[in-house]
């Protein structure tokens, strides 16, 4: 297979929750394969850091904070973007999601299990909503939502988060058969345990996260970044051509023990 199949020359594509972590470090893995990169997040310090490194590549960029939960938010950066960026929009990749606190269905407050899913699920669906009829309109393209090592497993006091993530899991799936006539592919990312800010959010330190995290992973470490932008940089590009409905796990053996 030539190096070509991951090369997104003249494509659009979009990234939310991109202002840091694996957002912030597809958003630049894009761009060095030749995308126009839209970043969308809720915090606009995180998106001009993202913007920064971006612009480095010498691809075009458009950051933009956006509730990822808000019909409106959502479709006037959708809007935006084919003005500033053009109408080639090839690639959505669906990955802002909460930080929520640890509960059971028990503890949880209902307005805390609606906002969850109202991100990280209902991000997708508003986000999608609006971008595959330019997608259609442009020939095709990937969506990539971001899910979860706990999409297909579990563990205590994530009851909202697991449930999410394994909705997204059969919302690509079922997205991947309304669309395929129109040459869209849906599919799935499910990274392990990675070094972003939700690690130091829920642990403290990524040092104990580390402690805590790495001997649930088969390879003994945790993900980092990079390496699961270059896993999204697959499913955007035409070297995951044949690929719809499917889940790319990629979570150090997480999911093996």
């Amino acid at each position: 297979m030539s190096l070509d199949h991951f090369k997104l020359t003249g494509r659009v594509a979009i990234i939310t929750g991109a202002g840091g972590g694996i957002g912030r470090a597809t958003a630049v893995e894009f761009a060095n394969a030749g995308a126009s990169v839209a970043c969308l997040d809720i915090s606009q310090e995180k998106l001009d850091e993202t913007a920064r490194l971006v612009q480095r590549t010498g691809q075009k960029v458009l950051a933009m904070v956006c509730n990822i939960a808000s019909p409106e938010e959502t479709k006037a950066a959708v809007d935006r973007i084919v003005r500033e960026l053009g109408p080639s929009i090839r690639v959505l990749m669906n990955g802002a999601a909460a930080c929520e606190p640890s509960h059971t269905v028990v503890t949880c407050p209902p307005e805390l299990w609606h906002e969850v899913f109202g991100i990280n699920v209902g991000g997708a669906f508003l986000m999608s909503k609006w971008v595959i009829p330019i997608m259609d309109r442009a020939g095709g393209g990937s969506i990539i939502h971001v899910a979860s090592q706990l999409g297909s497993t579990a563990v205590n006091d994530r009851a909202v988060y697991c449930s999410t993530k394994g909705a997204l899991l059969s919302l690509a799936r079922a997205m991947a058969i309304d669309h395929a006539k129109q040459k869209i592919r849906v599919n799935t990312l499910s990274p392990g345990a990675t070094e972003t800010d939700r690690m130091t959010i829920r642990y403290g330190t990524m040092e104990e996260a580390r402690k805590t995290l790495a001997a649930h992973h088969i390879l003994g470490r945790l993900g980092l970044p990079e390496e699961m932008a270059r896993a999204a940089l697959y499913l955007a590009s035409d070297a995951s051509s044949f690929m719809t409905g499917a889940d790319l796990v990629v979570d150090g053996g997480y999911n093996s023990w």
